[in-house]
């Protein structure tokens, strides 16, 4: 997953409509370069989950671009996606790496803790995510980093770093120039009046200009 430069990492709203949301989805990949799609639902059950994770992998697949599922590896492999991201709450990395294989893409949460950083490197993550960097209101968060952690880990690491939480192409300078490999957004992208497609070309620009400065 290691690519040169920063990338962004797409984040599912928590609720979608599925058909408008899969061409929403493909608006947005279709501006530039995503590196990530991370399917991010909330308060549905389980049946809810398989047929986006179904449609949606047909619009990122198409693409060339991983999708990953949220919290639950069992449907990641039931479903067919690229990967899951775990938080310290959900499936541990253990569990997720023994359903879905070596291949597969598993990213862990270490909100603020260079140590659980470490120590998901260690287990064989295949990226770590800090934040939240700024307030958000997709979640509650308590863990507040600051951007010197992701120079601290681009700098003693090889495993890439995602920071998230609040993130916009006005505010996402620091964080690229401290050395985040990609930018995990919602709201920025998915609420921008011009739609999904034009946010990608702006958080592209940014991150374009936080990279020649």
């Amino acid at each position: 997953m290691k690519e040169p430069g920063c990338r962004l990492y797409l984040v599912t709203p928590p609720k979608i409509e599925l058909a408008a949301f899969a061409d929403r989805l493909a608006e947005a990949l279709d501006a530039g370069d995503v590196g990530c799609v991370q399917l991010r639902l909330k308060d549905v059950d389980d049946d809810a989950v398989r047929r986006a994770a179904e449609r949606l992998l047909r619009v990122t697949a198409d693409r060339d671009v991983a999708l990953l599922l949220n919290d639950r590896p069992d449907l990641a492999k039931a479903t067919g996606c690229d990967g899951v991201h775990i938080g310290q709450e959900d499936a541990s990395y253990e569990e997720a790496r023994r359903l879905l294989g070596t291949e597969a893409i598993v990213g862990v949460t270490c909100h603020d803790s260079r140590h659980l950083a470490l120590v998901a490197a260690e287990k064989g993550a295949d990226y770590v995510a800090f934040g939240a960097f700024f307030p958000t209101g997709t979640k509650t968060t308590v863990h507040r980093p600051t951007p010197d952690i992701l120079t601290w880990w681009s700098d003693v690491m090889t495993v890439p770093c995602v920071a998230i939480g609040g993130i916009t192409p006005e505010n996402c300078g620091p964080l690229v120039t401290a050395g985040a490999d990609f930018l995990a957004v919602v709201s920025a992208v998915w609420d921008h009046p011009q739609g999904p497609g034009a946010a990608v070309k702006e958080f592209l620009a940014a991150i374009e200009r936080a990279s020649a400065g």
